[in-house]
């Protein structure tokens, strides 16, 4: 059939694309559909050797020696030019396999590839691999979920990465780790996210950011000197009483230790007892330029639901804000943007500490108000130092 003088025929334009298009299109599938396609015609036959990232899944239901070697075939038949940038490997054991020896194979060739990004996901009722330790040269190390069976499994599994500049820490359920130890020179960038009673050890003297999260007990992260710092974002939710109020700030410094770079502060203010925590980190934070504070909004009232205090509530509802004898040099001299989420204004302490911030920062330019709960009138009624502040209502 001829349409406007010409035929119609039936072409494969796809395989007439760049090499690029053709692998950003092969991105967006599983990576067993990409290594299928390389049957299609000798166009695609080896396209899906220079994909940049891989992904392998494993149940117990399927053969694990058959799994194990398509794994390390495709992985020792890659060539990616710019080397493989990430590797998903998820694999769910039972009883009768071996953990060490399947994944030790499998790791190896991907550490001997120079994988940039390595994502492990093991389920199994056996201890966890001793043969894996990641290798000198990684980076970024994200640990999701994992259940250590002792303190020196933590140092096992972090002794090899000597120069980590990025870790993420997500402990979910209670763990027979007593003491978690980050001792890294060059990590940067660290965050924790920790139910239970671990208590975390950091030496980290180039760390520049920092968020600590979730249901972590009093005395449980003590930090050294970071000089750094620049930004840190702190949501725990177990109570601060007055009597430990000060090795609780060792999640922020020691005794005698300043954040001399911190600019940005993040702090999370639904419980009560978080007031005297924010004076010592302003206090300690002498070039502090932006702060964030989040009230009890609805995603908190729900975790409260969750963390079930009880009786802790009406104790910490009790609390006193200090008023501290000198204000902090951030004030003063740097403080420029305050952002207050879920201001209710109904707490006297609450109220205290706007008013104490407003009527105290110098050189602030904005003050603004998300989802604000309480006055307006009563925010624009309240004294600030700086003529040129500006109130935001959100």
């Amino acid at each position: 059939m001829k349409r406007g003088g010409q035929s119609l025929r039936n072409e494969d334009r796809i395989s007439n694309l760049p090499d690029a298009l053709l692998v950003q299109i092969l991105s967006s599938l599983p990576t067993k559909a990409v290594v299928a396609s390389s049957v299609l015609s000798k166009r695609w036959r080896s396209l899906w050797k220079t994909m940049p990232s891989l992904e392998f899944s494993y149940n117990a239901t399927n053969d694990l020696e058959s799994f194990s070697d398509n794994v390390c075939r495709c992985l020792l038949s890659h060539q990616a030019p710019l080397l493989l940038q990430s590797l998903d490997l998820k694999v769910d054991f039972d009883d009768e396999n071996s953990v060490d020896y399947d994944i030790g194979i499998l790791l190896g060739v991907a550490f001997g590839l120079h994988v940039r990004e390595l994502k492990l996901e093991v389920n199994s009722r056996k201890d966890y691999p001793q043969i894996f330790h990641p290798p000198g040269y990684n980076r970024l190390l994200r640990l999701n979920g994992v259940r250590y069976k002792d303190d020196v499994s933590v140092v096992n599994l972090l002794s090899g990465c000597s120069h980590l500049e990025n870790l993420e820490i997500h402990l979910y359920t209670q763990s027979d780790v007593k003491t978690f130890n980050i001792d890294f020179p060059y990590l940067q960038r660290l965050i924790i996210y920790s139910v239970g009673e671990v208590v975390y050890v950091v030496k980290a003297p180039s760390l520049k950011y920092l968020k600590v999260e979730g249901h972590i007990d009093f005395d449980s992260i003590l930090i050294g000197n970071t000089p750094e710092l620049e930004e840190a974002v702190i949501d725990t939710a177990y109570t601060v009483y007055d009597y430990n109020l000060e090795s609780f700030t060792s999640i922020t410094f020691p005794t005698g230790i300043i954040f001399s770079q911190l600019v940005y502060l993040e702090l999370y203010t639904y419980k009560a007892n978080k007031w005297n925590l924010l004076m010592l980190m302003l206090d300690a934070s002498p070039k502090l330029q932006i702060l964030k504070l989040t009230g009890f909004g609805p995603r908190y009232e729900e975790e409260d639901d969750v963390s079930n205090h009880g009786e802790e509530d009406d104790d910490v509802a009790c609390e006193k804000w200090n008023q501290p004898k000198n204000v902090p040099e951030c004030l003063l001299l740097y403080l420029h943007n305050l952002v207050w989420e879920f201001y209710e204004g109904q707490q006297e302490e609450e109220k205290e500490v706007a008013k104490y911030i407003l009527k105290n920062a110098c050189f602030l330019k904005k003050a603004t108000f998300v989802s604000l709960m309480g006055s307006v009138e009563e925010c624009e009624s309240m004294v600030r130092a700086s003529s040129s502040c500006q109130l935001v209502f959100k």
